[in-house]
This record gives C-alpha cells, structure tokens and sequence, in this order.
C-alpha cells in the first residue's frame, strides 16, 4: 500500500486514519484494543486523538482515548512503527493556544500515550486571542525537544493558515504541516482557496466526517430511518434533491466495484488533491474491515466525475 506524506514534514502514512475518539468511549479498552490490533495488522498506520476525547460523556474527564492508546502501544511493546496524531486547543482544562498550555498539555499527552514523542501535534481549533508566533514558537520548542516531530492545524480557514505559515517563515520556525477540517460528497466547502494554498504549499490534509455522519453509508434515506440512530438527526439537513442525487450516484459506482456505499465515499475522498487521508472511526471489527476496504478501491476518472457532478 502507497504511503502518502504529511506535508514535508519527512513522516508518511497509509491513505486512511483511524479516528481515535471512539476509543475508550463507544469502544471498550479490550474493544479499543482489538480494533488497534486489526488496524495495523491491516497494512495501516496512523491513529489520530486529542486530549479532550472523550470529556464530554458523563463521567468523563478528557484524556480517556490517549489513555487507551497508551496503555496499547506498552502492550505491544513497538512504537517506532506507528504514527500517533494528537491535538491541543479545546479541552477546558488546557483551553487555548497560549505558549504555556501547550507545554504542559504537551507533558501530559505524552504521559497518558506512555510514549517519549507525538508524531503529529495539532491545534485542534484556532484561538485568535494568542498570537500566532506565541503558539507557533512554543511548537517549535517540543520540536527542540525531541518531544513532537511536525505540528500541524485543524478547522482553520485559508486567511489563517496563510497568515500562521508566513509566520513560521519569518520567524524560521517550524510550520504547520497538515490541515484538518472537514471533508466528503455533502460538504465540498474546503475546495477552493483553502484547497489551493495546500497544494501550493505542500500541506497534507487529513479531513474528518468523510461520511457526513453516517448519511454517505445509505442508512438514511428517508425521515423515517433518522430514528435508526442517535445520529440520526444530524443527518436530516441532507435529505434533499442534492442528497438523493449523491445516493444514487453511490449506489451505482458501489455496484460497479462490488463495494459498498461508505467504501465509495472515502475512497472519493482518498482521490481528491491535497488530501492525505481522511479519518475514519469504528467501534466493530466489521466496521473496521469495511472501512479499511475503501482504500483498497480504485475509483475511475469516469466514476469519480459522476460523483463530483452528483455532490456538486
């Protein structure tokens, strides 16, 4: 399987991430653990978290996905064979981007993931009350250190990114080097300036909700089947003409490569400019082998033009 880069930062990855927010949530460390194991054993090698996953379940703190990470990279006792993405930036304890909350939220990410560096560490949000030379150069000291080896950003807009990568330059820091934002069939919105200053720039994007909640699986089709899950709601706004068409579209490039709906939609994603892998959760072993399948599907020029004219 073809690696692709994070940016230049020298580190590459298979075409798809594990989204790590489920793990110590909706999947059970022993669950976490299984899915980690098939993961990798499946020729991938990015898992992608965040100190605030999952603070937000009752009885919950933060730090509950690193902490499973963590406790599976001992288990298996190699390190050096996996890519480990974290974020800093919207957890209430380490709020922000200021020099001194990323520091410490740094020390303790590397506590909960029991590792000695973060592959990638990102700004899971912009904060627009810290300096961006103030964020960036406190980056650039856990580079220094030996403790993060890129840095990356998640949901900024193509103003900010510009703004904090001539940062970077004129300071001769360390620049980001991915983006994050979201990304698939039902919300193109990256495409455009944002998309362009990536690719000029070399930045690698890895795009999250490559499913639009569950919507590009074809479970909901109709305002009946919102009730088929908590989820469900969520998904209403794209039951339209546009939405239908995108169904359609997924269903007939599915039955031409034997493949499923969800399969077809992330590798449409995998197949965009720019991007280096989209994040991809499950909390089952059958989940995960369907996901995993997408990035062994070649889309055609043909069926990839009928899915963009579908989502357009």
């Amino acid at each position: 399987m073809d690696k692709r880069p994070l940016g230049r930062s020298g580190i590459s990855i298979a075409p798809l991430m594990f989204g790590g927010n489920v793990l110590g949530w909706t999947a059970d460390e022993a669950t976490s653990f299984s899915l980690l194991d098939a993961f990798v054993a499946g020729g991938f090698d990015a898992i992608d978290t965040a100190d605030v996953y999952s603070a937000w379940v009752p009885g919950h703190t933060g730090g509950e996905s690193e902490t499973v990470i963590g406790k599976w990279l001992t288990r298996r006792g190699r390190r050096d064979d996996v890519v480990i993405a974290t974020k800093v930036g919207m957890w209430p304890k380490h709020s922000g981007l200021k020099r001194e909350t990323i520091m410490a939220a740094a020390e303790e990410s590397l506590q909960r993931l029991q590792t000695d560096y973060i592959d990638l560490y990102q700004s899971h949000r912009d904060d627009a009350e810290t300096p961006l030379d103030e964020t960036l150069e406190a980056f650039s000291r856990l580079i220094e250190q030996g403790k993060v080896r890129a840095i990356g950003a998640s949901n900024y807009d193509a103003d900010r990114l510009r703004e904090a990568l001539g940062v970077s330059a004129d300071n001769r820091i360390p620049r980001y080097e991915t983006l994050q934002p979201p990304y698939n069939l039902m919300n193109r919105s990256i495409e455009g300036p944002l998309q362009q200053l990536c690719v000029e720039e070399g930045i690698g994007i890895i795009s999250y909700y490559g499913l639009a909640s569950g919507f590009l699986t074809g479970k909901y089709r109709s305002e009946v089947d919102l009730d088929k899950s908590p989820r469900g709601r969520g998904v209403k706004k794209y039951l339209d003409e546009r939405g239908m068409k995108v169904l359609a579209a997924l269903d007939a490039v599915a039955a031409e490569l034997v493949a499923s709906p969800a399969q077809v939609a992330l590798a449409w994603v995998m197949s965009r400019p720019a991007v280096t892998a989209p994040l991809a959760s499950a909390t089952s072993l059958a989940q995960l082998d369907e996901i995993m399948g997408s990035a062994r599907l070649t889309l055609t020029p043909q069926q990839i033009k009928r899915l963009d004219e579908a989502s357009a």
